[in-house]
C-alpha cells in the first residue's frame, strides 16, 4: 500500500509550525594540532547552509511531494535572508515573522573527512510579541491545510502550542508534535508526539523492555488524551503505543548509518504527511521507518524522496 500512500501524500497541505534555524557546515582538513591547547586545527576550504529545525521538516515534507507553508520567528539579519531565500528556492511558502530584537538560530558544524568535529549554537530569547503574531497568523490560515506539524526544538518560538492544538482539533486538523523538554502537558490533545527514546524517557521514565514501554507510553497517550506516542529508538526501530492498547514495534532497517542529524525532523514529516493521507497506522510507521533509513544514510540534515523510497520497496520486497 506505499506506492499508493505516496500518491496519496501529494495531495496533502501541510502546515509546519515551530522553531527554526539555519544549518552552517564549514568543511575542512586536519593536518596539526594547535600549538594553543590540544585541539585540532581545521583548515577550511568550503562551507554551505541548509534550513535546519521546523525549516528541515518543511523541507522533508516538500520532498515526499506533499505542499507545505511554514511558520517561524527568526531575527531580522542576514541569516534570516539565507533561509528564506534557501526555503523558497525549494519551493516552500515560508512566513517568517522577523524580531529585530533577536539573532536568527545558527547551529554551525565543523567537519573533517564528513565526521562532525564540533558544533556551535548561536540562539537569543524570543519576545512574546512575536509568538502573539505567529498565533494570529495560524489561526487566520488553519483551514488552508490538512494536518499540522509542530516541530518543538525548545528555542522559544512556540509559546502558545496548546492553543494552536486546540484549534486545530476544533477544525478536524490532526496535529503531530515533535516534543522537547521534560513536561509534555502542552501537548496536550495532540494526534500523535514522537519523541526519540531519550526524550521519551526524561518524561515518562526509563524503560527495560517493550513490556514496559508499553506500558509507560499508553498510560502517557491516556493522560494527555493523544491517540498514540510513537517512540524512536535508535537502531531499535520504531514503537507506537496508543492508548488503546494497539502496539506496533518496527525493527531498524539494517544499513551503515552515516549520519542521524535531522532524522527526527524526517520521522516527524513522514508521519504528518501520512496521516495527513489517512494512511493506516501500520503504513504510517512502516513509511517513516524506511524515510528514517534513508536519511542517515547522508551527511547533514538530509530528506527522502519518494523515487528513493520506492526503491528500498523494490529492495525490501526481493
Amino acid at each position: 500500500m506505499l506506492p499508493k500512500l505516496l500518491e496519496e501524500i501529494a495531495k496533502v497541505r501541510v502546515m509546519v509550525v515551530g522553531d527554526t534555524m539555519l544549518d552552517r557546515y564549514w568543511h575542512g582538513g586536519v593536518e596539526r594540532i594547535s600549538p594553543e591547547a590540544p585541539v585540532p586545527v581545521v583548515a577550511v576550504t568550503r562551507s554551505d547552509e541548509r534550513p535546519g529545525g521546523a525549516a528541515n521538516v518543511a523541507r522533508n515534507v516538500q520532498a515526499l511531494g506533499a505542499s507545505c507553508t511554514l511558520l517561524s520567528i527568526t531575527g531580522d539579519d542576514r541569516e534570516a535572508d539565507s533561509l528564506q531565500g534557501l526555503l523558497e528556492k525549494a519551493g516552500i511558502q515560508c512566513r517568517l515573522y522577523r524580531d529585530k530584537l533577536i539573532n536568527t538560530t545558527v547551529k554551525l558544524r565543523v567537519l573533517s573527512q564528513n565526521q562532525q568535529l564540533l558544533r556551535v549554537d548561536f540562539e537569543s530569547p524570543i519576545s512574546k510579541d512575536a509568538r502573539v503574531r505567529l498565533l494570529d497568523y495560524y489561526l487566520k490560515h488553519l483551514s488552508d491545510c490538512d494536518v499540522v506539524i509542530i516541530s518543538d526544538y525548545g528555542k522559544g518560538g512556540l509559546g502558545y502550542i496548546q492553543e494552536m492544538i486546540s484549534a486545530a482539533r476544533s477544525a478536524g486538523r490532526p496535529v503531530v508534535v515533535d516534543p522537547k523538554g521534560d513536561d509534555y502537558s502542552s501537548y496536550r490533545g495532540a494526534t500523535f508526539i514522537t519523541p526519540n527514546r531519550k526524550e521519551f524517557e526524561r518524561v515518562a521514565g526509563r524503560f527495560r523492555d517493550n513490556k514496559e514501554l508499553e506500558k509507560k507510553a499508553a498510560a502517557m497517550a491516556v493522560n494527555l488524551e493523544i491517540e498514540g506516542v510513537l517512540v524512536t529508538r535508535g537502531d531499535e526501530g520504531m514503537s507506537l503505543i496508543d492508548g488503546k492498547g494497539q502496539v506496533l514495534h518496527i525493527p531498524a532497517r539494517a544499513r551503515e548509518v552515516f549520519d542521524v542529524t535531522g532524522a527526527g525532523d524526517t520521522v516527524i514529516a513522514t508521519i504528518g504527511c501520512a496521516v495527513g493521507a489517512n494512511a493506516e497506522l501500520g503504513d504510517v510507521v512502516h513509511l517513516a521507518n524506511i524515510a528514517a533509513g534513508i536519511v542517515v544514510g547522508k551527511l547533514g540534515a538530509a530528506t527522502a524522496t519518494p523515487k528513493e523510497i520506492l526503491h528500498e520497496l523494490a529492495i525490501e520486497e526481493n
